[in-house]
């Protein structure tokens, strides 16, 4: 009997337990994937796609840049359930956002998105970023 007992509380325990474990600290998120994705948005006019190949990979970079705000709310990297959790959903809609326009093959839509990325980033930033204190 004791057991079972020990068996359910030890199964209890283990469903309890995230199945995740991050790896890249906040910072490495930003210059590894947030960055370089938002940027291939924002700077779409610079090489604008070609083909549908190009199109394809440019939606594999909205696709990156709102999963970059889920990671940022994962435990253990989120700062707050408050502002921060806002600020990074503000990343993933802009990101769910460019992946529709990407997926619509439509530049001027991406290009519309500029500054809901930028203010996506700028906000959190100015609660966020290093030597500023947390709200």
């Amino acid at each position: 009997m004791r057991i079972i007992a020990l068996l359910l509380l030890a199964s209890a325990a283990m469903a309890q337990a995230p199945p995740f474990q991050p790896v890249a600290s906040i910072s490495e998120i930003m210059v590894a994937i947030t960055l370089p994705y938002s940027d291939a948005l924002l700077y779409i006019e610079r090489n604008p796609p070609k083909d549908d190949r190009d199109w394809e990979a440019l939606q594999m970079q909205a696709l990156m840049l709102a999963e970059s705000g889920n990671l940022l709310m994962m435990k253990g990297r989120a700062k707050n359930q408050g502002q921060w959790m806002k600020d990074a959903r503000m990343l993933v809609d802009a990101g769910a956002a460019a992946v529709k326009a990407t997926r619509a093959k439509d530049i001027k839509a991406v290009l519309a998105l500029n500054d809901q990325i930028v203010t996506s980033c700028i906000t959190c930033h100015v609660q966020f970023r290093s030597g500023r204190r947390e709200r």
